[in-house]
């Protein structure tokens, strides 16, 4: 049995839904689907996500959302149209209306383009639609409720032989719609393949799997066959968007593997994710590289910092009191970093500064920015000595000047700090030197 995901760009028009629909019936085992919102049709469209949130800011800021409300209806229009299906889409847009004369939920509108392609897709396929809000189960702060929702999905899709389940969203103990972060309908995908007990989660997306780098800066880069639980969620963390990195959480413990397909061309392989690897990985120990743009350096330095007692979980403590989510925080024996996303720091730079300095009077203190992080990642970093030696080699044959390097214990991946100048000259330094690896 397989839980099938579909992505936006795989279901962006009436064409592409007939063409997911003759994929579900290549397999019958391919049993409960998982649908996005429409994507893009092309480069210069726009996601009905993005425009459901347009209509929301439209609203706080009192502008007539009916503009962008009648693109979105145009959308799913043109879709129902080319179905040659029997959907009464003016009900659900009323209820839209209605709805934004409300306080409204900016949750529940945003899961509207789920919703509304998940009702359409079954309408079409003849499967029931059973929605995301009586399946997925949240807690507070976006967090799921993992065993509670294991459980109640688990007990209404027993009832189904097939059904269409929108992504994206569900809802919290009272019942008010809940999402997760953009991406999400992945996350829905493995929660539906755990609560079920699928054999395989395929994702459709608009690529043939996971590539060894960033295509946008490498030419063809190699595609990977095999990749693990550990290695994908790094990977995906540090920018390889292929799937959500928190899509794995719901099924680590079971051991179902994860297939990204590529809806355009069915054919091909994929990449298979899988807990562990069925093949020797000591030939190949890099799996990846990834890396992203956009980190600062908050950086104290003071003598004796060392003999100082809880130093370092205050200066975090401080952080955390301004809400910012630290990336690494290497150190040596007078100096503490505090490596974290830019955008954190613009709406409390100086306040934080003075903070520190009104606590500690350190000998200096300062922001620094325009730093990017680079990982290499591979389960076979471990077993293979001197990877570690090779990364540093090729960025300093480079003439990359390296201002932080974080290899964990487990040494699944290594970590270099670089300035954002050099991020694509690292990119391609490292896959070049690293191919014999791949």
């Amino acid at each position: 049995m397989k839980t099938v995901k579909f992505g936006g760009t795989s279901l962006a028009s009436a064409e592409m839904m007939k063409h997911c629909a003759d994929i579900l019936k290549m397999d019958d085992a391919r049993r409960f689907v998982v649908v996005s919102a429409p994507g893009k049709r092309s480069s210069d469209d726009i996601k009905v996500t993005d425009l459901l949130y347009r209509i929301y800011s439209e609203v706080l800021n009192d502008y007539d959302p009916e503009p962008t409300l009648l693109l979105i209806y145009e959308r799913f229009r043109e879709i129902v149209e080319g179905l040659e299906i029997d959907f009464d889409l003016e009900k659900e847009f009323d209820e839209i209306r209605s709805q934004l004369n409300h306080d409204i939920n900016v949750n529940w509108l945003a899961s509207r383009g789920e919703y509304l392609n998940a009702k359409i897709f079954a309408c079409y396929l003849g499967w029931p639609f059973i929605d995301a809000k009586d399946l997925i189960i949240f807690k507070q702060n976006h967090l799921l409720s993992h065993h509670l929702t294991y459980k109640t999905a688990g007990a209404i899709l027993s009832d189904f032989s097939h059904a269409v389940i929108p992504g994206f969203y569900g809802a919290d103990t009272h019942g008010v719609i809940t999402t997760f972060s953009r991406g999400g309908s992945d996350v829905t995908g493995a929660v539906i393949a755990r609560s079920v007990g699928a054999d395989l989660y395929e994702n459709w997306t608009d690529v043939s799997g996971v590539m060894t780098a960033d295509p946008r800066i490498i030419d063809h880069p190699k595609q990977v066959k095999w990749i693990s639980y550990r290695e994908l969620r790094e990977l995906s963390y540090m920018g390889a968007s292929v799937l959500h990195e928190d899509a794995i959480l719901p099924i680590r413990s079971t051991g179902i593997p994860i297939q990204i397909r590529n809806t355009m061309d069915p054919e091909a392989e994929g990449t298979m994710i899988v807990s562990k690897y069925p093949v020797d990985m000591h030939q190949h120990p890099v799996t990846g590289i990834a890396g992203k743009t956009g980190f600062s350096n908050l950086q104290i330095e003071m003598a004796l910092m060392n003999t100082q007692v809880g130093f370092g979980a205050r200066i975090l403590e401080i952080c955390a009191e301004y809400g910012i989510s630290y990336e690494h925080t290497p150190t040596s024996i007078d100096i503490i970093s505090v490596i974290a996303e830019t955008s954190y720091f613009e709406n409390c730079r100086r306040e934080i500064i003075m903070k520190i300095d009104q606590e500690f009077h350190p000998d200096k203190l300062f922001i620094e920015d325009g730093m990017a992080l680079v990982t290499v990642v591979g389960e076979g970093i471990s077993t293979n000595v001197g990877v570690a030696a090779k990364v540093l080699q090729i960025i300093s044959n480079a003439g990359i000047n390296v201002r932080m390097i974080d290899a964990g214990c487990s040494e699944l991946n290594i970590i270099i700090g670089i300035n954002e100048t050099d991020y694509e000259k690292t990119i391609r330094a490292l896959y070049d030197g690293l191919h014999e690896y791949f």
